[in-house]
Order: structure tokens, then C-alpha cells, then sequence
């Protein structure tokens, strides 16, 4: 097991559209998450910046750009970009610095202005970059793979529409408590069925949004938390950040074709079960200590996914897991206690940290009524473009 790092503070910019420069959203969650921590921005050491590629020039330098807006004070500076694993890149970046002994605390930001509509691929020809590709060969946007993935799991599992949209009810009611979702209103499946068809079979309410948001964390060693009279922090036990094997037998964005298992034995796992089963090696436990998990909705069906990927139930067990409510409110395992994507939409060099920021308020018992009963142990979970893992395990 690797060393520990505290959480010290968190704090996040509310999920909307409120066009405005990402650099504002993530000053915000910055300053709440020194507030938190009791800190003043001079004290901190160095400062980690998940990237946004749609911000122009600045949003290559995430970690100076913050720097910036916060006031220069010298601190070392990182900035990190892997799409939507970028905030779990931060988070391990920093416990990196940390556990190292280059700096005593770090401060982790990632914020977002997205676009209306679904995310495309910068501009110019890349006939190398299979996420350019995709959309100029197969016109496959995000939805067209949700939808193949909604599909896939009908055909071997036998999930259904009801399955997804139960999915969306579960989130929307627990996004409706939460002060920063963008999306506060429980919706029925008869809603959620009614909505319009937007890469069959998935409805608009089965798939996420695209949102403006920030989040951050102030992460320090926990010689430094005990200094500061914090004796029994929320802890960083594990970040996972693990890639692909080859073969890679099934279809995941932005890959348009899997690779040949002919003369090579597929791994044990998948991708994204490798994920989880990398950051559990690290943190030295197993799926059945979790209290929760955040997980990437990307839509109604890649949650379903999750539970699997995550090992919360065996492979095609995950509707009858939600069918039985473990993974509501109340439930064996909480699963999207925040609202998830459904409330917040994508946000996406901020998502993987306000995971973490849900982890530590649900381990704090600060979650008010979404409060997840004696939580101690959770995980959030995601992946981004271009083969990059994203899990971190965060204990009491």
C-alpha cells in the first residue's frame, strides 16, 4: 500500500451553463477548498491544474492560469490534461509532490466551460487520432457510442429500457439534494420514456449534459494535517491511473474496432475492470468494504456497467442490483450519492475531483440528506479518452 495523503479541504463551483471563463469557476472551488482547509492560498506549496482544451491558449496551462487568477505567490506549478481522468491525473500528481516531500500541501483545480451540444474534436485534420476519426469517418458523436453500449448490454444481459430509466430516477433524486447540481428535479421513467430519442435506444433524459463547473482540493501529508490539529482526516488511500491491454476485446471510446485476440490470450479483465481492480490492490481491499462509489453516468447504461466494472455484482447482475435498491440512498451500496453526471452533466477536467469532493463529504458525514449511513470507505471511478484509468479510494 502506498502512504496516505489528508484531505484537507474541498470545494466546489456550482454545475450549470453560466458562461463565464472556466478560470472563474475554478478560482471559486479554489478559495472554497482553502476555506475549508483554514488555509490562505500563501500557503500552499505548489498547485496541480486539470486542463480544459476548449478554453483556448489558457486552458493548455490549467496550473498557471490558476495560479494567476488566485495571485502569484510563487508556488511550484503542474498542469495535467487526460480528458476525462484529467482530475484523478491532479489528484495523483499532487499526492506524488507530496509524498515525495516537494511540497507539504497542494492544491488540486479543475474547472470547465463546455460547449452547447455534445463534445467534437478540436479543429484540423488528424487521420492518426481515432476520436477525429470516429467522427469523420463513422459520424459516431458521444451518444451514437452510448447508445451502442446500451445496446450491448441488452443483447448479453437483458437490460432494459425501464432499467436504464430507472437509473436517471435514482440520480435525479439524489442530485435534487444536492446545493451544487445543475439538474434539481426528480423525474419519473414515465418522464424519462417520453423523452426524446436521441441514439436509440437511449433517451435525452438517459444521457448526461454538457456543463460549466470547477471543483478542488486541498491535499497535504498527514504529518502537516496533524500540525494543523486535523487528527483524523478523510485520506487518499489509493489513485489508479492504469491503461489498456491488448487485445482489447471490447468496444470502448473513441476505439472504432477491437484488437485481434487470434495469437494473443485476452486479459483476465477489462479495461475499465482493471481500473477498479488496480486501485483495490493498491488501497489493500476488496469491493465488499466499499460504503460508496461515484461513478462516470455517462449515461443511464454505462452506470449499469459500472457496478460490474467495480465488482459491486457479477457480470450481468448490475439491473437486478438496482432493481433490488442496493445502490440507492439506504441501499448495500450507494452508488452516485451526488446525482451524478444525470444532475451535474460533464464538466469534464473537474468531474474526477468533485467525485473526490463528494467522497470527502460523505466520509466527513457532511452530506446532509444524502448522507450515506456510517460511510468509511469509497471510490469514485472513471475513464478518459485515449486509454487513461481513473479511480481513487478514500477512507476514514
Amino acid at each position: 500500500m502506498t502512504d496516505e495523503v489528508a484531505v484537507l479541504g474541498v470545494g466546489m463551483h456550482p454545475w450549470g451553463k453560466w458562461g463565464r471563463s472556466f478560470v472563474e469557476y475554478g478560482a471559486v472551488a479554489a478559495r472554497a477548498a482553502l476555506a475549508d482547509a483554514g488555509l490562505e492560498w500563501r500557503d500552499i506549496g505548489s498547485i496541480v491544474g486539470a486542463d480544459t482544451v476548449r478554453g483556448g491558449y489558457p486552458g493548455y496551462v490549467a496550473g498557471a492560469t490558476f495560479a494567476k487568477a488566485l495571485g502569484w505567490q510563487g508556488a511550484r506549478v503542474t498542469s495535467v490534461y487526460a480528458a476525462c481522468a484529467s482530475g484523478a491525473q491532479a489528484v495523483d500528481t499532487a499526492r506524488a509532490q507530496i509524498l515525495s516531500g516537494l511540497a507539504d500541501v497542494v492544491l488540486v483545480v479543475g474547472a470547465d466551460a463546455a460547449p452547447k451540444g455534445f463534445f467534437r474534436p478540436a479543429g484540423g485534420d488528424r487521420p492518426d487520432d481515432p476520436d477525429w476519426l470516429r467522427f469523420r469517418v463513422l459520424g459516431a458523436t458521444n451518444p451514437t457510442y452510448f447508445g451502442l453500449y446500451a445496446r450491448r448490454r441488452m443483447a448479453l444481459h437483458g437490460d432494459t429500457l425501464d432499467d436504464f430509466a430507472q437509473v436517471k430516477v435514482k440520480n435525479a433524486a439524489l442530485g435534487a439534494l444536492n446545493p451544487h447540481a445543475r439538474y434539481r428535479k426528480r423525474v419519473t421513467a414515465e418522464e424519462v420514456a417520453a423523452s426524446a430519442v436521441v441514439a436509440d435506444p437511449l433517451r435525452l433524459l438517459d444521457i448526461c449534459a454538457t456543463s460549466d463547473g470547477g471543483a478542488a482540493l486541498v491535499l497535504a501529508g498527514m504529518e502537516f494535517a496533524r500540525r494543523r490539529g486535523v487528527t483524523d482526516p478523510v485520506r487518499i488511500r489509493a489513485v489508479s491511473t492504469v491503461t489498456p491491454r491488448y487485445p482489447n476485446t471490447v468496444l470502448d471510446l473513441p476505439d472504432i474496432a477491437t484488437d485481434s485476440a487470434v495469437a494473443v490470450r485476452p486479459a483476465a479483465d477489462t479495461f475499465r475492470a482493471s481500473i477498479a481492480r488496480a486501485a483495490y490492490e493498491e488501497a489493500g481491499i476488496g469491493p465488499g468494504e466499499l460504503s460508496l462509489a461515484e461513478v462516470y453516468d455517462l449515461s443511464t447504461a454505462l452506470e449499469l456497467q459500472w457496478y460490474e466494472d467495480l465488482g459491486l455484482c457479477a457480470e450481468g447482475e448490475a439491473a437486478k442490483l438496482l432493481r433490488e435498491g442496493a445502490t440507492a440512498l439506504g441501499g448495500r451500496i450507494p452508488v452516485n450519492a451526488s446525482g451524478g453526471l444525470a444532475s451535474f452533466g460533464e464538466a469534464v477536467p473537474a468531474q474526477a475531483i468533485a467525485q473526490v469532493c463528494e467522497l470527502a463529504w460523505q466520509l466527513r458525514e457532511a452530506a446532509a440528506d444524502r448522507q450515506v449511513r456510517g460511510a468509511r470507505v469509497g471510490i469514485a471511478a472513471n475513464q478518459g479518452l485515449f486509454g487513461h484509468g481513473s479511480a481513487v479510494i478514500a477512507v476514514r
